[in-house]
């Protein structure tokens, strides 16, 4: 099994289980984050986590499979991409905190995914990279707009265009990062995060998160009309170097991953 959920009556575990892949996105992980997304409407959750059952939380997409998708047509490959977004704004739009527990490190779409989420926590040895331009990809699932949110922009330039990675210990000086913690520890620590949310008002911390989204979001949504609306929208389905210009750090959810 690829992945599973895991339900302790007032939390979540969403485990990647795909490890011998490095925790590589699968259609079953999608499912059952979406499907954690929706359980947490229950008055009872308090907190989802995401982790991982291997050493490495998600090395995002599985390149074989990436490469078998050169043969679809760009309908079939935008249906493919809108699926991982719809999954990032079902995270995002989550009504308790959604925290990630990395071991290893995040890559690609996995750290599309763990900057989509509330709260991370991570090993000291964890690295961050958004490896795409390694494999000639351009970033999506938001992941341009969360690292200029959130670093400098000097390094998310980086670790974008030179796929630079960064370490955990360096993504919380900056505070990308909530808690870092030794090898092995990184969800017994979430799970301590999840036993201190348990203890308060759920209603209140679902509000005060919204309104921490909020701005973010919207600007995302006014880039996404204003890119579809452009002509050069087209371009961004090549990964030219122009494409990624056009969509990066403009707060775009839409990038295309091929």
């Amino acid at each position: 099994m690829s992945a599973r959920i895991e339900d302790r009556g007032d939390r979540l575990i969403v485990w990647n289980g795909n490890a011998e892949k490095r925790g590589a996105l699968t259609p079953e992980l999608y499912e059952a984050i979406a499907e954690a997304m929706r359980m947490a409407e229950d008055p009872r959750i308090r907190a989802v986590i995401l982790t991982s059952e291997g050493q490495f939380f998600c090395a995002g997409g599985d390149l074989n499979v990436l490469i078998e998708r050169r043969k679809l047509t760009e309908a079939e490959r935008r249906e493919r991409v809108d699926g991982l977004h719809d999954l990032v704004r079902a995270m995002r739009a989550c009504p308790v905190p959604v925290i990630a527990a990395i071991e290893g490190g995040a890559a690609g779409a996995g750290l599309s995914l763990a900057l989509a989420c509330d709260m991370i926590v991570a090993c000291e040895e964890a690295q961050f990279t958004a490896a795409y331009v390694k494999a000639g990809l351009v970033p999506d699932a938001g992941l341009t707009a969360s690292l200029a949110r959130l670093l400098p922009r000097p390094l998310s330039m980086e670790m974008c265009l030179l796929g630079r990675p960064v370490m955990a210990m360096r993504f919380a000086e900056l505070g990308a990062v909530n808690r870092i913690c030794a090898k092995g520890k990184a969800l017994d620590e979430a799970l301590m995060l999840a036993d201190t949310l348990a203890a308060g008002p759920r209603a209140a911390r679902a509000r005060g998160g919204a309104g921490l989204h909020r701005p973010a979001d919207q600007r995302r949504r006014r880039g996404d009309v204003q890119r579809r609306a452009d002509p050069r929208h087209a371009a961004a389905h090549g990964a030219s170097g122009a494409a990624w210009r056009h969509g990066a750090f403009a707060g775009d959810l839409s990038l295309i991953h091929i």
